[in-house]
């Protein structure tokens, strides 16, 4: 019972912060369209890369480009919901360096709600906005035979990938009441891991698909999932096809284990010039 009170009083003072920043941005509407299609158009830039790839070549690892454009869609999209929902926590290292953590200690509300809904960016819906035109257009290309349950798939691997994406966001955020100034090896494990997912499993060593399969779950936001959809075998063995299913379970493991990290960084913390 106290659990959930403590969820529910998180959620409605992310939901009271987040909703200041939002009007405030709202306030310029014009800069936010602009921020918003400018944004677009900035990552977009990395799919017009695969489009030049493709210029070149008529498959990548075994995958056509609209194969390709499937994962880049749902590895950008799950991304960006990640990153407009608790992106902010980024910044979490700078405020135990300059001590500012500490004055989110004393209010009423949950810390990490606070520190995930500080300076909400409601320009970061272009990357959404990105990543799910190039993934429609995916869909609609991709040579699959749809069924009831692939059509399911497809939004639960956007909530999972956007649930997995956030746990790496507050496990880096955990990591940074510790090292402080970390985080561009954060960013290595979020933005890094999105990029990676953008492309074919087949186009990587072995080594580095066992580590984001087994170590670091990043697969199961679209590799996994993905093969299923595409009918495609996992470049892995031992990896049942069952596991296409998983991804819920993995999104469920990793919030836990973020939970946890989230935790025990914050007790671990002893206020600024400790």
């Amino acid at each position: 019972m106290g659990e959930r009170s403590a969820v529910a009083e998180g959620l409605r003072a992310y939901r009271l912060i987040a909703g200041m920043w939002m009007r405030s941005t709202l306030a310029y509407r014009a800069s936010f369209a602009m921020a918003v299609c400018g944004g677009v158009v900035v990552t977009g830039l990395d799919f017009v890369s695969i489009l030049l790839m493709f210029s070149r070549v008529d498959v990548l690892g075994g995958y056509s480009l609209a194969e390709v454009a499937f994962l880049y869609g749902l590895s950008a999209t799950s991304f960006g919901i990640a990153d407009l929902a608790i992106g902010s926590a980024g910044r979490l290292g700078t405020r135990v360096r300059d001590g500012t953590l500490d004055t989110l200690l004393v209010r009423p509300a949950p810390v990490l709600a606070q520190v995930a809904a500080d300076r909400f960016a409601l320009r970061r819906v272009a990357r959404i906005t990105q990543g799910a035109l190039v993934l429609g257009w995916a869909l609609v290309a991709s040579d699959v035979a749809w069924t009831p349950v692939k059509v399911l798939m497809v939004p639960g691997m956007l909530v999972c990938g956007g649930l997995i994406f956030s746990a790496v966001f507050v496990v880096g955020a955990a990591f940074q009441f510790v090292a402080q100034d970390a985080s561009e090896v954060q960013n290595a494990f979020t933005y890094g891991g999105q990029t990676l997912l953008q492309y074919p499993p087949t186009v990587f060593g072995k080594e580095l698909v066992r580590g984001v399969t087994f170590m670091l779950p990043l697969a199961f936001v679209n590799w996994v999932p993905a093969a299923y959809v595409l009918g495609r075998p996992y470049p892995l063995g031992g990896v049942p096809e069952w596991a296409a299913f998983a991804p819920p379970l993995v999104a469920l493991v990793c919030c836990a284990a973020a939970g946890l990290a989230w935790r025990t960084g914050l007790r671990s913390y002893r206020s600024t010039g400790s």
